[in-house]
């Protein structure tokens, strides 16, 4: 069978809907300047979709450096990989600046979160070793774990009790094959808004040995007294082998970074694949991410604004009766009853007759029959922004209940 007619016949779980959903529920193009309001189609739309938790996108400081970096250096600068040519003082820089924000003895700045989880993954473990990570874990974690020739275990979403479980399997087995034992969960869930249970886990090395891996991408500049993410929040920073993170959130850039204690980072800086063979982070991402951080150091108003929203956001949903789980982080998912044509003529109807943009779960990533809207709130939002939200969505989940989503004809497209 060839080979393109074989996937062509099975497009995939999000691919067999590509050629309803493209340009409007997969790939939509949001014009403008980063920020709560951008253009959706010609029409200016409240926005709810942008990992901007900051609102570093546009702030003025932050354009400065940019614009000044990328005059000075241009985007080529360093040429190469930064373990052949590629290597400068402000990488350095930022490594150590990074270091320490997130209490720890060492930084490897990396060129992109997604590639650079999973290098990390496939350099920590060979097939002797033993994986266990949370049922949860972000894309990104399962295609690492995937590449992990060893034995590997799934303990069900912040279930200490079943990790613990996992924990004596995995150790019989490394008992046997004298391996070791790799933990891995996330800062922050950015679907449910849960938080690890951080606290919990690093508990659990009084009993096991293993090591911690946490993904804190929604974590970082959001949660904890500093904005040092979610180790910070629960008190156990100390207790997390290794801190991950990317500039694609709060930073509202491009890159990613791992700290922990020196000699795993010089390890990793030696053996982390997608980075030895990788062009180095070009200088303006570089001395703009120094920016940013300098930011949320120096700037907690950026951090009280994003919180004041979330409250805000948050509050009003409950008191209106919407479930949003068990929302403990700035993303905010609402969770409504309905299948796929009844969430296809929700969002058209909030796009086209609100003008609010914000994103759509169905089935498979949620269970059949539920809609999850996902909000995600920023510093730049404001609270008359929150007001309109509810309001509108007290409209359309009054259609929801009446049926009205339930046949494409009943949806007024404007």
């Amino acid at each position: 069978m060839d080979l393109f007619e074989k996937r062509l016949a099975d497009r995939g779980p999000l691919g067999q809907h590509s050629k309803v959903a493209h340009g409007y529920f997969a790939f939509p193009k949001l014009e403008g300047e980063i920020g709560p309001y951008m253009k959706f189609r010609g029409k200016m739309m409240l926005n709810w979709s942008l990992n901007n938790y900051l609102g570093l996108a546009n702030h003025p400081e932050v354009r400065k450096a940019d614009a000044e970096a990328a005059a000075q250096y241009g985007l080529a600068t360093p040429m190469g990989a930064r373990m052949m040519s590629g290597n400068t003082d402000q990488h350095e820089l930022l490594e150590q600046q990074l270091s320490d924000f997130v209490a720890k003895e060492a930084t490897m700045l990396m060129n992109y979160g997604y590639q650079g989880i999973m290098s990390v993954i496939d350099a920590l473990v060979d097939r002797h070793d033993v994986i266990v990570y949370d049922a949860q874990a972000h894309a990104c974690i399962i295609d690492g774990v995937r590449m992990h020739l060893g034995k590997r275990f799934i303990f069900a979403h912040n279930d200490v009790d079943n990790l613990e479980k996992r924990l004596v399997a995995a150790s019989k087995i490394v008992a046997e094959t004298g391996g070791a034992i790799l933990v891995i969960t996330e800062g922050v869930f950015g679907m449910s808004s849960s938080m690890g249970k951080l606290k919990e886990i690093v508990a659990l090395k009084e009993k096991f040995q293993f090591r911690l891996l946490v993904d804190d991408a929604h974590g970082f500049g959001t949660m904890g007294k500093t904005g040092a993410g979610a180790g910070e929040e629960q008190g156990v920073q100390d207790g997390i082998d290794l801190y991950f993170s990317t500039f694609a959130k709060s930073m509202a850039s491009i890159g990613a970074f791992i700290s922990g204690e020196s000699n795993i980072i010089d390890f990793l800086r030696y053996n982390t694949r997608s980075q030895i063979f990788a062009k180095a982070l070009p200088m303006p991402l570089v001395l703009g991410a120094i920016k940013r951080l300098e930011l949320i150091r120096t700037q907690p108003q950026l951090r009280e604004n994003l919180w004041t929203i979330v409250k805000a956001l948050q509050s009003g949903l409950r008191e209106r009766g919407f479930n949003i789980g068990n929302a403990q982080t700035p993303v905010t998912p609402v969770y409504l009853s309905g299948g796929k044509m009844e969430a296809h003529n929700l969002i058209i109807d909030l796009r086209e007759n609100y003008n609010i943009f914000c994103s759509v779960v169905v089935y498979p990533v949620v269970p059949k029959d539920v809609i999850m809207l996902r909000l995600i709130p920023t510093a730049v939002h404001t609270l008359e922004d929150v007001k309109k939200t509810l309001d509108a969505f007290d409209k359309v989940t009054d259609k929801l209940k009446l049926g009205v989503y339930a046949n494409t004809a009943n949806v007024s497209l404007v």
